[in-house]
C-alpha cells in the first residue's frame, strides 16, 4: 500500500510539474516575442533620438557641460516589483519620474523646440531601455526554472516512477510466489490428510475382511471337528 500511495504521489506531482513547465513555456515564448518587438522598436527610437540630439546641438550649441553642472539628483528612476507566474517571481523594472523637470523651460529663447523633442526622445529610449531590461531578465530567469521544472519532470518520468514501478511489480511477483507456495503448502496439507483418511479406511476394510475370513475360518474348523 506504501509502494501504491507513492507511486500515485509520483504521478500527481508529475502531472503539477508538467502544468508549471507548460505555463511557464507559455509566458517564456509570450516574452521572447516582446524581447525581439522591443528590441526593433529600441533601433528606430535610438536613431530618432541620435538624430534629435545632432538637431540640438545645431540649433543651441553644445550644452553638455551646462547639463552637467546643473546635475544635482536623478529624475529619471527605476523602481522593481514582482510577478508571481506559476510559483516563479519574476522581477518587473519601471521608470518614473521622480519630482519635477528641472530643465522644463530651458531653451526657449533658443533651440526650445529642438530640446522638448530631444528629451521626449531620450526619455522614450530610456522607457523602452528599462522596458528591455526587465524582460531579458525575466527572460534568463523563465529560461533557468524551465530547464530546472524539465529536469524534474523528466527525473520523475524517466526515473522515479519506473523505479516505484518495477519495486511494485516485484513485490507483487514475491506475494504471487508466496500465494502458490502457500496453497502448494495447503494442498499438500489436505493430501496427506486425504491419504491418512484412505489408509485409516483401507485398515477399516482390512480389519473387517480378516474378521470375516477368521469367522468363515472358524466356522469350517466347529464343522470338521464336528464330523469327526
Amino acid at each position: 500500500m506504501l509502494m501504491k500511495f507513492r507511486l500515485q504521489g509520483a504521478q500527481k506531482g508529475h502531472g503539477l510539474l508538467k502544468k508549471k513547465a507548460d505555463a511557464l513555456q507559455m509566458r517564456f515564448r509570450m516574452i521572447l516575442g516582446k524581447i525581439i518587438e522591443t528590441k526593433t522598436l529600441m533601433g528606430e527610437v535610438m536613431k530618432e533620438a541620435a538624430f534629435s540630439l545632432a538637431e540640438a546641438k545645431f540649433a543651441t550649441g553644445d550644452f553638455n557641460q551646462v547639463v552637467l553642472q546643473n546635475v544635482t539628483k536623478a529624475q529619471i528612476k527605476i523602481r522593481s516589483k514582482k510577478d508571481n507566474v506559476a510559483g516563479v517571481n519574476l522581477p518587473i523594472f519601471e521608470s518614473y519620474q521622480d519630482g519635477t523637470d528641472t530643465y522644463e523651460l530651458a531653451g526657449l529663447a533658443r533651440g526650445g523646440q529642438q530640446l522638448a523633442k530631444l528629451k521626449k526622445n531620450y526619455q522614450r529610449a530610456v522607457k523602452l531601455l528599462v522596458e528591455l531590461a526587465s524582460l531579458q531578465t525575466s527572460f534568463v530567469t523563465l529560461d533557468e526554472v524551465i530547464k530546472i521544472t524539465n529536469r524534474r519532470v523528466n527525473a520523475i518520468e524517466h526515473v522515479i516512477i519506473p523505479r516505484i514501478e518495477r519495486t511494485l511489480a516485484y513485490i507483487i511477483s514475491e506475494l504471487d510466489e508466496l500465494e502458490r507456495e502457500e496453497f502448494y503448502r495447503l494442498k499438500k496439507i489436505q493430501d496427506k490428510k486425504k491419504i491418512a483418511k484412505a489408509k485409516v479406511r483401507l485398515g477399516l476394510i482390512l480389519l473387517i475382511f480378516y474378521y470375516y475370513i477368521f469367522i468363515i475360518i472358524f466356522n469350517f474348523t466347529n464343522i470338521f471337528v464336528f464330523i469327526d
